[in-house]
């Protein structure tokens, strides 16, 4: 009841922020009690209706601090609860707030190591030079010369986080209550899992391993720099890593040229850099915004912040795969295929008619000029549909989405003729070959039989364990049961016991294997 009485206190206040900019409209849709609605438009004053609903929406959502600035991002990814263009509009939001002061970024290194800045930092630049929601960014300098970016969280981020979490759990708990369509679209997972995602986001050493991870899946390549983490310099507060120096936005167009950088080879490199990650490694930056991308004066394109990553299994990445090929190629069946074999669309639904509405949204999409051609739109549509098929919300696509949304959007005003996924072809078909083809299904066969042979030991163990508890008559067997083991299950019949014709099997593919 308390916890009640306090969030329904704090929607009000986030009621009265979102009737300012006239954009009640997303309570509404949650099923909030019109009474709390009228009560929020009490004593406001002249309302901001410039722009479009998710415009409006945005700009409450940036007043209403920090919490509902990662809540607005993360649902910028939901264009099948939103809509499209409610989605666009929130992918606009700008984690961007005033930075907090020299004073207290010294403080928190102190209290991070125990000791003074100047024993950390021979140079330490007290202005931030990005400040965001959760944390800010400053240069600083080593003693032994390395030049680094010190990330450091907003002083008391945890409990405002902790308090705004809760009210959007209980927000979403009502939501469900109230409205039972929403529940095929997870509004109280959702709001958990935005909360483990912002869990990981306040602890940079998480961060920190993301990033260690990403650069070692790119070690080889010369084409994506991930900057190496500073361990000695990095805690739960405090992120160090090497500075990324002269890298040019990825979308200043003019600044890129004007360096003699191509860019198409410049799509190219990060749009292999993307597939890589998604496809190869199934670990992904899943915020790669121009701020957080840079061409450098090598050419190679660089990333930072680390914050929100995502994953993708195997099988998720096969599936999506031959999805995206069958859109390309125009195989309308066998993307509906797809999604049925991938357990995307209940098994009860019609194939024919998912058919019918994959054509119907990939056409419009495909037809269009070839720099124009976008997946992640195709993608957002698709989801859409959700709700005609009882598609399940997919987190994971849904941030892949988003992410392959912006990649697109940079693109495209980096070098708006080209389309990044045509430039990259040849690598999406050697993945294909190699992951969907014969030889692929062979190796999955072959991993199979070998995990099956691992196991081998601890089912004759169980074998034997069994067989001795029978012999002490610690477990009986009823008669016909040792008639049917004795017979292969026919009176009268004599035949190896199917437990031995296993063993064998497996023992035999097992020498198969080794002398391969």
């Amino acid at each position: 009841m308390f916890r009640s009485i306090r969030n329904v206190g704090r929607l009000v206040g986030l009621a009265r922020i979102l009737a300012r900019h006239d954009a009640l409209f997303s309570l509404e849709m949650l099923g909030v009690h019109p009474g709390i609605l009228g009560l929020a438009k009490f004593g406001i004053g002249g309302m901001e209706r410039s722009g479009r609903p998710g415009q409006r929406l945005t700009r409450a959502l940036n007043e209403a601090g920090p919490s509902f600035i990662k809540l607005g991002q993360a649902l910028s990814t939901r264009s099948d609860l939103l809509g499209e263009e409610l989605a666009s509009d929130l992918s606009e939001l700008q984690d961007s707030l005033p930075p907090f002061s020299a004073a207290q970024a010294r403080e928190a290194l102190i209290n991070a190591f125990g000791t003074e800045p100047e024993t950390l930092f021979a140079e330490f630049d007290g202005d931030a030079i990005a400040a965001a929601s959760i944390a800010q960014v400053h240069f600083a300098k080593t003693p032994d010369g390395r030049e680094v970016a010190v990330k450091i969280l907003r002083p008391g981020i945890e409990q405002a986080f902790r308090r705004d979490l809760d009210l959007l759990l209980w927000l979403a708990e009502v939501a469900e209550r109230a409205r039972p369509e929403l529940r095929r679209l997870k509004p109280v997972q959702s709001v958990e899992t935005i909360a483990e995602a912002v869990e990981l986001e306040m602890d940079l050493r998480f961060e920190a391993a993301a990033a260690a991870e990403l650069a070692e899946n790119f070690a080889d390549d010369p084409d994506f720099v991930v900057p190496e983490v500073d361990w000695t310099r990095t805690a739960k507060r405090v992120l160090t890593t090497a500075r990324l120096t002269d890298g040019i936005p990825m979308d200043d167009r003019d600044a890129i040229v004007a360096a003699g950088h191509d860019p198409e080879s410049v799509i190219t490199k990060a749009a292999a850099a993307s597939f890589r990650q998604v496809f190869r490694d199934g670990f992904f930056h899943a915020d790669t915004h121009p701020g957080n991308m840079f061409v450098l004066p090598s050419g190679a394109i660089g990333v930072v912040d680390f914050g929100i990553m995502g994953r993708l299994n195997l099988k998720t990445r096969r599936n999506l795969a031959e999805m995206l090929v069958a859109f390309l190629n125009r195989n309308y069946r066998r993307a509906a295929e797809v999604h049925f074999e991938a357990g995307w669309v209940p098994a009860d639904r019609s194939v024919d008619s998912f058919t019918q509405a994959c054509r119907s949204i990939a056409e419009p999409i495909l037809d269009k000029p070839q720099g124009e051609i976008s997946i992640a739109r195709l993608l957002a549509q698709l989801f859409q549909i959700t709700e005609t098929f009882r598609m399940e919300a997919r987190p994971e696509l849904l941030l892949l989405q988003k992410t392959m949304l912006v990649a697109e959007g940079t693109a495209r005003k980096l070098c708006p003729e080209a389309n990044m996924w045509l430039l990259i072809r040849p690598l999406i078909e050697d993945w294909m070959v190699e992951n969907l083809g014969a030889e692929a299904k062979i190796k999955d066969a072959v991993e199979t039989l070998r995990a099956a042979v691992e196991r081998l030991p601890g089912v004759l163990g169980g074998i034997e364990q069994s067989s001795r508890l029978l012999a002490e008559g610690r477990i009986k067997l009823h008669p016909d049961t040792i008639s049917a083991l004795r017979n292969g299950g026919q009176p009268g019949r004599r035949s190896v016991p199917m437990i031995w014709l296993i063993v064998f099997g497996l023992f035999f593919a097992y020498i198969a294997i080794v002398l391969r």
